[in-house]
């Protein structure tokens, strides 16, 4: 890779097994000619960014039901990223046995914890199942497929059924069925511009990231915030994780602004006289369904 453009195919790290809505939000954003990675975990997301292993990894950071990803915070708390893009996905959860297997004749439903959470009325609605914790939404499909245990099945999406020969038991069994999860593009470089591609939806307007480490004391996150508000800079997201030492935080922000612009650039100026640390991770188009 040289200038940001490559010879071949780009490199992409997801967290989880082919068949995941990881992967399926990687080709939402690169294409179908992009080579998907699994990882087992997001911090092996971050590391393989880092260390030159891939071009660029994929990090879900929040879904419309369950919340935050704090998993994925903590890599982009460590400084190490940039973040090239986000990509919103929609996520419609299956319930995927063997062939000839019946939902009511299930003892357990395997799937990611966030994955759960996202289909508690459904699986509410079976008393009779246990719900078991897995590490990945495909994982789970490939684990059903591999113990051949015809009581068992797993939530995940109609990738994982394909790729894994399971049935779809169930269909759209999350909790609304406007569900979606929003990830963001990581490289190593924020030089490493990602191609854009023929399938992409247009970019709406730029927002930025920034990673935030302030003193404990009264009143610091309000003058942390206040130079945005002053200037109508909308904050659409703030999330607080521990920081190095303990009862201490970073705070990971977005705006809906260009980083480079002047509202921008004078709040940021104004927030570094303020903050213990001030890191900007990148400023990327907001992503709009075409």
């Amino acid at each position: 890779m040289a200038d940001g453009q490559f010879e071949e195919s780009p490199r992409v790290a997801f967290q989880g097994e082919l068949g995941a809505f990881s992967e399926e939000a990687v080709h939402r954003y690169f294409g179908e000619g992009v080579e998907a990675i699994p990882q087992r975990d997001f911090a092996e997301v971050g590391r393989s960014v880092v260390d030159g292993e891939v071009d660029y990894g994929l990090l879900p950071i929040e879904n419309t039901l369950a919340g935050s990803v704090v998993g994925s915070y903590d890599v982009l708390g460590s400084g190490d990223l940039t973040i090239l893009g986000e990509v919103i996905t929609p996520i419609h959860h299956c319930v995927l046995g063997l062939p000839g297997a019946a939902v009511d004749r299930l003892e357990r439903i395997l799937s990611h914890p966030v994955a759960l959470m996202q289909c508690t009325r459904f699986l509410r609605s079976l008393p009779h199942v246990d719900a078991v914790v897995a590490y990945d939404t495909a994982g789970a499909a490939k684990d059903i497929a591999d113990q051949s245990r015809p009581t068992q099945a797993a939530i995940a999406g109609r990738r994982a059924a394909a790729r894994y020969g399971l049935e779809v038991l169930a269909e759209n069994v999350e909790d609304r069925p406007d569900n979606q999860t929003r990830f963001l593009v990581v490289a190593a470089s924020a030089d490493a511009l990602p191609p854009r591609t023929r399938g992409t939806p247009p970019a709406g307007p730029m927002k930025s990231a920034l990673l935030i480490e302030t003193a404990n004391e009264p009143g610091t996150l309000l003058r942390i915030l206040s130079p945005f508000a002053e200037r109508s800079i909308n904050l659409s997201k703030l999330e607080s994780r521990p920081a190095g030492e303990p009862w201490t935080y970073r705070f990971f922000m977005e705006f809906d602004e260009d980083a480079a612009a002047p509202s921008a650039t004078a709040a940021l100026s104004e927030v570094a006289t303020r903050a213990v640390k001030l890191q900007l991770l990148g400023t990327y188009p907001r992503w709009i369904d075409g």
